[in-house]
């Protein structure tokens, strides 16, 4: 028995790490919007954290842990539907924090708005 959806509408695929264990820096970038930023949103995704591996970018959710692994497999019938043959262009990758009311898209954005902080006099 193996849970199965069908159908499922992949939006990107994009690359987590290189070989030279350095972070992909701009995975999050559209040809829309050219903001620098990665596809892990501020804080990280909750109960994950960080995305260091590839990741595929689905349609819809998958069920089960956050972690579980899935198989994608290509279809046996030839998908022939108008919202299955459309061509997809992302404008837009929301990478603003999952935990509470996140507004910022990047940590350079967040430091903008609030300016000096303790926590980042402290860092300098």
């Amino acid at each position: 028995h193996h849970r199965t959806e069908i159908n499922k509408k992949i939006y990107r695929l994009g690359k987590g790490i290189t070989a030279e264990n350095k972070v992909v820096p701009f995975n999050a970038s559209t040809d829309f919007d050219l903001t620098e930023k990665s596809i892990t949103p501020l804080g990280g995704f909750p109960h994950y954290g960080e995305v260091r591996e590839d990741f595929v970018m689905i349609k819809g959710g998958i069920a089960g842990a956050r972690k579980r692994v899935i198989t994608l497999r290509k279809s046996l019938l030839k998908q022939s539907s108008r919202s299955a043959v459309e061509k997809i262009t992302l404008k837009f990758i929301d990478t603003s924090s999952k935990f509470g009311h996140g507004r910022f898209q990047t940590a350079e954005e967040k430091r903008k708005f609030f300016g000096v902080t303790k926590k980042s006099a402290a860092a300098e």
